[in-house]
Parts: C-alpha cells; sequence; structure tokens
C-alpha cells in the first residue's frame, strides 16, 4: 500500500494496524542535534490515549513509545540528541479484543470504510478496522511531538469547540480550562452541558460528532508560498486526512460567505515600529503564506460510525442484512482528536519552516 508518507522535507511515514502487535512511524528531516529523548514524546501519547473517561474508548493501552534510531549521544553535551538520520519510533498494541470483530468480517460496517478498502484491495483486516483505525493517529502524535522540538518559539493548541449541536461560549473561552475537563473544552460552563449529553449518547448506544479548533502561536510571517505549496492547503489536506474528519475551514471559513468585504478585510496599523492586524479573519494565512498572527484551523468529525442501533448494509457476497457493532467504540471521537490535530499542524509547520528556510535561508 502506497501514500503512508506525509510531507516534503519533514516527513513521517506511519505503519502499523489496530490490532497488530505494534505501530510506529519513521520521521525523515528532523535536523541534528536537536534535543529528543522519549520521555519528550510521552506526554502527548498520554493525552491522545484511550480509556482515560468514560467518555472514550475503554480499550486500555498503556501507549509507551520506543525510540529505535535517529538519535545519539551530543559529543559536547551528553545529551540525547537527534543525529539527522530517521527516527524510527514505536508504540505497542496491549490490549486488542479481535473476537470483537469476528461476526462483521464478512459484512460492510454502515459508515466505515470497510467496502471502499476492500473494493480498491481485494482484502482488508476487519479486525477493529485495521490500517484505517484511528489506533494509527498515535503515531501521528509521537511524530508531532518531534515537529515541536524543530518549532522553536511556536506553541500549538487545540481545543472542542463544539459537540453534536452544543458550541461553547466563545466569551468563556479560557486555554487553561482545556487540561481541566475531560473534552479539551475551554468553557467551563459547556463542559459541563457536555458530561450529560454524552452520558445520553453513550447509554443509548449512538454517537455523536463534534468540531475542533487548532491555533498556532508564534509563527512568523512568510511561510509558505503563493500557488501549489499553500500553508492552509497543507494545512487543509492534513486535518483531512485524520479519520472521520468531514470537513477543515482556515480562519473565518465558510462563513466568511455572510461577511461583506468590509468586514472580512483584516485592516492593518502600525504598532511599536510594526505592522498590526486590526482582526484574524484570514487565519493567519494570506495568498498560501503565514502572516505572523496566530495560524486558526477547525475541523469536523462526523459520528462514530460503530453504534448500538442496527442499520441496514450488505455482505461481502451481496446479502442484505442488518449490522450492529459490538465492541469498545467512542460515543464521540472528536474528544480525542485534538491532541491529533495539534500534531498534524505541527508536522505541517515543521516541513514549511524547513522548505522556507531551505529557500531563502532564514
Amino acid at each position: 500500500m502506497s501514500h503512508n508518507t506525509y510531507g516534503h522535507l519533514f516527513r513521517v511515514t506511519t505503519w502499523g494496524e489496530s490490532h497488530g502487535p505494534a505501530l510506529g512511524c519513521v520521521v525523515d528531516g528532523t535536523p541534528p542535534r536537536v534535543p529528543l529523548t522519549e520521555a519528550d514524546i510521552q506526554p502527548f501519547l498520554d493525552a491522545r490515549r484511550p480509556g482515560q473517561s468514560r467518555h472514550t474508548t475503554q480499550r486500555r493501552e498503556p501507549d509507551q513509545v520506543k525510540i529505535l534510531s535517529g538519535v545519539f549521544e551530543d559529543p559536547e553535551t551528553g545529551a540525547q540528541v537527534t543525529t539527522g538520520t530517521p527516527i524510527s519510533l514505536m508504540i505497542e498494541n496491549a490490549d486488542q479484543r479481535s473476537k470483537d470483530y469476528s461476526e462483521i468480517k464478512d459484512s460492510y460496517r454502515p459508515g466505515h470504510a470497510d467496502f471502499s478498502y476492500e473494493a480498491k484491495y481485494g482484502i482488508r483486516d476487519y479486525r477493529g478496522g485495521g490500517r484505517q483505525s484511528a489506533r494509527e493517529t498515535a503515531a501521528r502524535v509521537a511524530a508531532g511531538a518531534i515537529a515541536r522540538k524543530v518549532l522553536e518559539g511556536v506553541t500549538v493548541r487545540g481545543a472542542l469547540v463544539q459537540v453534536g449541536p452544543h458550541k461553547i461560549d466563545r466569551a468563556n473561552w479560557d486555554w487553561a480550562e482545556t487540561a481541566r475537563n475531560d473534552f479539551w473544552c475551554p468553557d467551563a460552563a459547556a463542559a459541563l452541558k457536555w458530561e450529560s449529553y454524552l452520558d445520553e449518547v453513550r447509554k443509548a448506544g449512538s454517537s455523536c460528532g463534534a468540531i475542533i479548533e487548532i491555533v498556532a502561536s508564534g509563527v512568523p510571517a512568510g511561510w509558505g508560498a503563493p500557488i501549489y505549496a499553500k500553508l492552509d492547503t497543507d494545512i487543509a489536506a492534513a486535518m483531512m486526512s485524520i479519520n472521520a474528519v468531514k470537513g477543515v475551514e482556515i480562519g473565518n471559513g465558510f462563513a466568511a460567505a455572510s461577511l461583506s468585504g468590509e468586514e472580512n478585510a483584516d485592516e492593518m496599523r502600525m504598532e511599536n515600529g510594526k505592522p498590526h492586524f486590526l482582526s484574524n479573519n484570514a487565519g493567519g494565512v494570506l495568498g498560501g503564506i503565514s502572516t505572523g498572527q496566530d495560524v486558526v484551523a477547525r475541523f469536523a468529525v462526523k459520528p462514530t460510525s460503530s453504534i448500538l442501533t442496527p442499520r441496514k448494509s450488505i455482505t461481502r457476497t451481496g446479502e442484505e442484512i442488518d449490522v450492529r457493532t459490538k465492541g469498545r467504540h467512542d460515543p464521540c471521537v472528536g474528544i480525542r482528536a485534538v491532541p491529533v490535530g495539534e500534531a498534524m499542524m505541527a508536522c505541517v509547520l515543521a516541513d514549511h519552516f524547513l522548505r522556507h528556510r531551505g529557500q531563502t535561508g532564514k
């Protein structure tokens, strides 16, 4: 299978399946002598790890990362640093229950990639979705931790801003609050409402969708290119590559269509001798190139397709059936998508930083 690699100069190749012995990634293009240990990566994997609340799948995975290559002792400081060669990371699977999927091995689950995957390859790993499982995103989060080490001065943060039909009140936005609840929610009042709402969804054996917002601060002006390497193009592609994502917007996104030209234009003034924008409707990107403002992207995650309610489908042999998916699943997969979105933003920015430096020397 091809197309498992993302990026140009900062390149990430992921490997492994949901119910295989392990999964991981190879990160190529990291500059040499960047301090890197497993302790730099583990906190981000811990944030994505399943089974941490009743609102996510109860699959218990320690997600302990192992660095297999690409680091060595710095001759001057003695610290473990990157060597400039490919960094290979491995995360072992520890809590697979393949028997949960034996009943649907010959059935196409509605909303899943079972049919399209088999139509393309003629074979599929039905255990938890195999390669197309969201379990693969653990490797992306590990790669994103390395990307953050490359991005000095850049901060990437994410938040859940909508669960099902319930949105946050942006007037209550508090980044610190995202660490105090189970939802990465910046609005404490909204988090309380989501808790009771998701309890109802879970008890009904159903699921719901979500919207995640990712903000990168400290990105200097000038990253990206005006035509085929637009920064926002690559961000959109990265977010769309995440499992269950069905829509991406940069800045105001679709809401910009309802604004006038006067309302949408990000006016400028000078402040302390530097250009200053009076708004950020563009999400920090104009003409495919960063403006120096916060880079803002949002993506929509569809409801988890694995639900207890029977849905009409067919088998591999064309028999019409009703499918009811058993096993351990997230009632709202968007909750654990926040660290994944952060990781993909970091990987894109690291790639564009290296490309910009290679072209301009700065």
